[in-house]
């Protein structure tokens, strides 16, 4: 079995395309200087080899044309007319001329060295016979020929210039050349200390680009160690953010996360657990009267017949209220304006075939508010069912609606025994109600429904005294131009957190 290649870790990768880019950077802030540098020395050589020879008679209208930008040599001028012969005149030229240091000059006749100068300051070329050969066969048409030969000297940049006199049969060269070798060997020594000093700046930017990455990553790698010891059994592991950077702003968002995710197991634990208890009475109550039916009795049969159909009839409601509530928490209804009049119109003319209640529109609001009218008027209904289950017979109950600068409210009112102040909070927890009405049947898992709906609007469900005595429930749902929660997907326990306490 092929081994899965471990992966490079994220701070080396991280130092290594700092080096890279700081690599790049520093070849070619040195390629450009060494170039300019490089340039600036030819252009140096070349000015030097053109003011040279300026001091010659003679030359060809190409070299004087050539050599019509350079400033003139501190020489006496040489006057070909004052001597007889090339061979005189370029032993004047070669001893009058004197190389610099790196420079050499040589006089040819008929294509053969003749002259060099008797000074050692530079160095000789008389024996070098690639550049004899290249330049006598340069100039062979009798123009001043420039450019750079390499040879066993070096690279050597010249200038040749070809000499003639009327009556002297004899051809005369004069050769200025510089070893650009020994030229550029600053540039060159220049260019070598910035390649040691750029590996230099590489190494401490490494070294100390490994301690800062590290250092960065630091949360990350605890991050990765945090999610690596969270278990389902123990969700307390938390980081512990430090400064206010993106990093810092990450860790705080994960143990959000965690926060989130902790009272979402705990809720669906307190979930099962209320399941579980809820389901252990029918089950009991089916069981035992199975047990103790008599099969000869046919009375007892059906009797007991009909309570198991009664109790899975309640397992049944307890089933589709869960659903109920797992979809009013999970759903991504798209939420679009209501009408709160028609809302309002709507729930009245519904509630109005409950029996038992005299039911009264008491207000009505005018404009819109921003919500999935479906789920809002499930959940007003749901309170016009608890309101009528807990009311007695007879009592009136009112339902209304407000808008204003806070937003809109739907409420119920009932004048039934209402809600203890300790009590309040508890009732919209799954499975829970007001002890003074334990026997009324139910679930126990509408007002939890209620509440689910009411928070993925961005609002909430309270409940008030009301006046002469009762409960009233209101539905607070945010300003039309609030910023809603984003719609709650399965998975997100945002609502299940809160609709759990």
């Amino acid at each position: 079995m092929a081994r899965t290649p471990r992966p490079v870790p994220a701070r080396v990768r991280i130092l290594a395309a700092i080096l890279a880019v700081a690599c790049v950077g520093l070849a070619i802030v040195g390629s450009v200087t060494f170039l300019v540098q490089r340039e600036q020395a030819l252009n140096g050589v070349d000015q030097r080899l053109k003011a040279q020879v300026e001091s010659l008679e003679g030359v060809s209208a190409d070299a004087a044309a050539g050599a019509t930008q350079a400033a003139p040599a501190a020489t006496d001028v040489l006057d070909r007319d004052d001597f007889r012969s090339v061979d005189d005149y370029l032993n004047a030229v070669v001893a009058r001329l004197v190389p610099g240091r790196n420079e050499a000059s040589l006089a040819l006749i008929d294509g053969a060295p003749r002259w060099v100068p008797a000074t050692l300051s530079g160095f000789d070329i008389s024996k070098n016979s690639q550049l004899i050969d290249r330049v006598v066969a340069e100039t062979a048409d009798g123009s001043t020929r420039r450019g750079t030969a390499v040879t066993d000297q070096g690279s050597l940049r010249y200038i040749a210039i070809p000499v003639h006199m009327d009556g002297d049969p004899e051809q005369g060269l004069y050769v200025r050349a510089v070893n650009l070798g020994e030229e550029l060997r600053p540039v060159t020594f220049a260019m070598t200390t910035y390649v040691i000093a750029a590996l230099a700046v590489l190494a401490a930017i490494g070294i100390v680009g490994w301690f800062v990455t590290g250092r960065l990553l630091s949360p990350i790698r605890h991050l990765r160690e945090t999610a690596d010891a969270i278990s389902i059994s123990d969700l307390s592991r938390r980081l512990e953010p430090h400064g206010n950077d993106d990093i810092s702003d990450l860790s705080r968002t994960v143990n959000s996360m965690l926060d989130r995710l902790e009272d979402s197991v705990d809720g669906q634990r307190q979930l099962l657990d209320d399941v579980r208890h809820e389901l252990k009475t029918p089950i009991t109550i089916v069981r035992g009267h199975l047990e103790l039916m008599n099969p000869q009795d046919a009375a007892d049969v059906a009797s007991a017949r009909d309570i198991g159909i009664a109790e899975l009839d309640r397992l049944t409601r307890l089933v589709e209220d869960i659903d109920l509530l797992a979809t009013a928490e999970a759903d991504s209804s798209t939420l679009a304006a209501v009408d709160l009049a028609s809302l309002t119109a709507r729930v009245g003319e519904l509630v109005a075939v409950i029996p038992g209640h005299s039911w009264t529109t008491e207000a009505v609001a005018d404009g819109e508010t921003i919500g999935d009218q479906d789920r809002l008027l499930q959940a007003w209904l749901q309170l016009a069912d608890n309101a009528a289950k807990y009311t007695p017979a007879g009592a009136p109950i009112e339902i209304g609606s407000a808008r204003d600068i806070e937003g809109a409210r739907l409420w119920v009112r009932d004048h039934g025994p209402g809600i203890p102040l300790d009590e309040r909070t508890r009732i919209f927890r799954r499975f829970d109600r007001a002890h003074v009405k334990r026997s009324v049947g139910g679930s126990g898992l509408g007002l939890a429904i209620v509440d689910a709906i009411a928070k993925g609007h961005g609002g909430h469900c309270v409940v008030t005294d009301t006046p002469g005595g009762g409960a009233t429930f209101t539905i607070h749902l945010p300003p039309t131009g609030a910023e809603l929660p984003m719609p709650v997907r399965a998975g997100d326990v945002v609502l299940q957190r809160e609709a759990a306490g």
